[in-house]
């Protein structure tokens, strides 16, 4: 396993060598994680939510347009608004 080596500046900052930015896909302005377990600390590249969901739902088959895709979420929209307005009483009703 290589081993590096990095200063820490006055302010408290270590440059991550690009040995290891390049393996990881660190790029500036990424966030990471300090992990302290007993007396070592474990530097973590922190993934954003979004990036992690990426491609996580299979793509719609066939493939649809932006209006179609509209129109489907208007239709589910208006189903579901009606589904409720059955399950509660109308002060009529009784």
């Amino acid at each position: 396993m290589p081993t590096y080596i990095s200063s820490v500046s006055p302010k408290g900052q270590v440059t991550i060598p690009a040995k290891i930015r390049e393996r990881f896909a660190i790029q500036t302005k990424d966030t990471v994680h300090f992990e302290i377990v007993d007396e070592m600390i474990t530097i973590v590249p922190a993934r954003s939510k979004l990036l992690a969901g990426y491609r996580s739902i299979p793509p719609l088959d066939p493939p649809r347009s932006w209006k179609e895709i509209e129109q489907i979420a208007h239709e589910e929209h208006a189903l579901h608004v009606a589904s409720e307005g059955r399950e509660t009483k109308s002060p009529d009703s009784d």
